[in-house]
């Protein structure tokens, strides 16, 4: 069976799911498919628990530096609600890109220097809370 995918039984039929750490990173990996980046972090902020260890494991079969980078990047933000600290956060670290990356060159960003992540200023300030 593919990483994070298990079958469930839903009404006496067998339904692929993935699991919350396979989600976190494919969500974070492929934002456009997930409703966009707003919908993304709303629906990620949710979580409570997360497999870290499943986590490390498929952003290592994924190999997408920046993807990696993202997902620090977010559990970093989010590191007392998921119950995280410093040791946890830094086994991301050796995934992460060797120099600077863009999430997004068309929107520029910021650096968030310990994942070599240039992370655009909706995503630092969560604007979409501000048209609120």
């Amino acid at each position: 069976m593919t990483l994070g995918v298990d079958l469930v039984d839903r009404q006496g039929m067998d339904v692929r799911v993935t699991s919350q750490a396979r989600t976190l990173v494919d969500v974070l990996d492929r934002p456009e498919w997930s409703g966009g980046w707003e919908e993304v972090w709303r629906s990620l902020e949710e979580l409570r628990l997360v497999d870290l260890g499943e986590v490390q494991e498929y952003l290592t079969r994924l190999n997408n530096a920046t993807t990696a980078a993202l997902v620090g990047f977010f559990l970093e933000q989010h590191r007392e609600a998921l119950h995280l600290g410093e040791t946890e956060l830094a086994r991301l670290e050796p995934m992460r890109p060797k120099g600077r990356h863009y999430l997004s060159r068309t929107e520029g960003g910021r650096l968030a220097k310990r994942w070599n992540l240039i992370v655009p200023e909706p995503l630092w300030r969560r604007t979409w809370e501000e048209a609120r």
